[in-house]
């Protein structure tokens, strides 16, 4: 954990110092120190500025998304038993890609800077509505249930986005196909706080519940008869990701596999009781994006990749060899 967090600490000076304009991390940390205080002169130039108003509010959101992703994938992943369950799975990340799509190419921008986000967190609590929905309609609540409507309703959200994604404004299909493989080019120090907040509420429900997380790793006969109602505390994990996953998609767009892959990697590490395993997550988490963003921004200058292509293709080479080691 000492060794992570002082990777993540790395990581970010770095993702601060590169860029459009390599920074020299002298002058990082000079800016950082000077916009905290502790620093009696400002860098020259537009150092200072384009340090602390564009390159540190998205380095704080790669943190913030990393780490809220990785704890929703663990959580997930422990109520249904499911070593590939994570946001996609469920349907929540279709349902915000579809709510933000819809603006982009139909409705506009309605609220201003705000309507990208609005969209996209009422299309990802709509998915769960609807998740929970057809749940209640059948004969029992096991997981598996849970899957298969969660699936049904990923693959309705992503017909809707390719229908509005052919059927609008054609012009607006770089926006889209940019969007809905993730990215923190958006980043503000207004937004910043939103998805801080989704992080926040998955982590604070993860460590509030850890005892119960832990008492369904015995089973869920054995964690009915340590007191834990399995059925409620399933549905309720399910929304408390539902809104986290909602709120950090609308920030930084479907940004796919990190909910899958950072449990698998953090529990040789942190063991699988959920107090450790939960910042673990958050920890590793966040080190993954970061390291995925600066690979987004270097791998192919001066443009920029969507985070998701690295991610999507980490997770594909993660799964391959999961398969191969016989561990799914």
């Amino acid at each position: 954990m000492v060794l992570g967090a002082a990777l993540l600490v790395a990581l970010g000076l770095l993702s601060i110092a590169y860029g459009s304009t390599l920074i020299p991390l002298r002058q990082v940390v000079g800016a950082l120190a000077h916009a905290a205080g502790l620093g009696s002169q400002s860098p020259s130039g537009p150092v200072g500025s384009i340090v602390v108003d564009l390159r540190l509010p998205r380095t704080l959101l790669a943190i913030a998304v990393g780490a809220g992703l990785g704890v929703v994938g663990a959580l997930l992943q422990t109520v249904t038993r499911n070593d590939l369950a994570d946001p996609f799975l469920f349907g929540l990340s279709s349902g915000a890609a579809a709510g933000a799509v819809s603006v982009i190419t139909v409705f506009g921008d309605t609220f201003g800077v705000w309507t990208l986000p609005l969209a996209a967190f009422t299309g990802g609590v709509l998915a769960a509505a609807i998740v929970l929905l057809l749940v209640s309609r059948v004969k029992g609540q096991g997981p598996e249930r849970l899957i298969l409507a969660g699936l049904a309703v990923s693959f309705l959200f992503t017909a809707l986005t390719n229908y509005l994604v052919f059927a609008g404004d054609q012009r607006a299909a770089h926006s889209v196909l940019f969007w809905t493989m993730g990215g923190l080019g958006l980043a503000r120090w207004d937004n910043v706080g939103l998805a801080a907040l989704g992080a926040g509420i998955i982590l604070a429900y993860g460590l509030r519940n850890h005892r119960r997380f832990d008492a369904f790793l015995a089973g869920e006969s054995a964690a009915e008869s340590l007191g834990v109602p399995v059925a409620r505390m399933r549905r309720a994990t399910f929304l408390v990701a539902a809104l986290a996953t909602a709120i950090l998609v609308a920030v930084a767009g479907v940004i796919g596999f990190v909910g899958l892959m950072i449990p698998h990697l953090s529990r040789p590490l942190s063991g699988p009781l959920h107090r450790n395993l939960v910042i673990a997550c958050a920890l590793f988490g966040a080190i993954l994006l970061l390291a995925s963003d600066l690979l987004a921004r270097t791998l192919l200058p001066p443009q920029e990749l969507p985070i998701g292509i690295i991610t999507s293709s980490l997770g594909a080479f993660f799964v391959v060899t999961l398969l191969m080691r016989n561990r799914l």
